[in-house]
């Protein structure tokens, strides 16, 4: 699954006010007593992650960002390259060589992706990870949970439908959609790593008109695709909640998550 570049472009500065904080000084704290890092960024499209925490992290670093699309991997690739970073970006499927994307780096990271992923998947990464001893930072990771004001009768039965959506095929087999922040938990404790956890939600506020008519507009597709509710009763919905936005009294939260999973000990 692949997202256009204006999509990740319009929602970046919402999902860098989202980070958790004290996620990420897990992060920080993990590799403060080192001088240099090899990190590899999953799904990394035009590679927000390694803007968002690149300065938390040692001063010398190398970073891999893999992707299985090569517009947005030509965008990553520009990015600038400060002398003590090296920034090389790398087609790979995800679904078929995981191995191999995240082999010889010390730390994992990746963005709004578990929660499109497979059981299976999933699997597969916490392996590596724990063979390997690799330290995991999976952000923004989407839990269902959806605060929309002003409240509509409808909404519940919209985002009820959009969150089976979520766990439809998305790529890598069908995806564990709200369910992903604590299916990882889970699978990472069992492998003795500890997690960090804390929310990074999304919000909106009246002025942030785009991205919720993108976010709306997107919802009432995946409600579609399910063919479970009348295509009446959604585009209702969708023209009384773009009405909300274009008035300026509309407001969003959309429940996000993020981990640090960690393996325990000193590596």
């Amino acid at each position: 699954m692949s997202f256009s570049a204006d999509w990740l472009a319009l929602r970046e500065p919402y999902d860098v006010a989202a980070r958790n904080a004290a996620v990420l000084d897990a992060v920080a704290a993990a590799f403060a007593k080192r001088e240099s890092i090899a990190v590899v960024d999953l799904a990394c499209g035009t590679g927000s992650t390694l803007r968002a925490i690149v300065d938390r992290l040692p001063p010398r670093q190398r970073w891999r960002l893999v992707d299985n699309d090569l517009g947005l991997l030509a965008r990553a690739a520009g990015l600038a390259r400060p002398p003590a970073r090296e920034v090389a970006a790398v087609p790979i499927d995800l679904s078929r060589d995981l191995e191999l994307a995240v082999a010889e780096v010390d730390l994992v990271t990746t963005s709004a992706l578990i929660d499109l992923v497979s059981a299976d998947w999933l699997d597969r990464l916490v392996v590596e990870a724990a063979t390997r001893r690799l330290p995991v930072y999976a952000a923004l990771s989407y839990d269902g949970r959806v605060a929309l004001d002003p409240p509509d009768p409808f909404d519940r039965r919209l985002v009820d439908a959009v969150n089976r959506h979520q766990q439809r095929d998305k790529g890598f087999g069908p995806a564990l959609g709200p369910a992903a922040v604590a299916e990882a938990v889970t699978r990472f404790a069992r492998v003795g790593y500890a997690v960090v956890q804390g929310e990074s939600d999304w919000v909106f506020a009246p002025q942030d008109r785009e991205i919720q008519v993108e976010v709306l507009s997107g919802w009432a597709s995946a409600a579609r695709e399910m063919d479970e509710i009348p295509l009446p009763e959604i585009v209702g919905w969708l023209t009384r909640r773009r009405d909300h936005v274009a008035a300026g009294r509309a407001a969003m939260r959309v429940g996000h998550v993020d981990i640090f999973a960690r393996p325990s000990g000193t590596r």
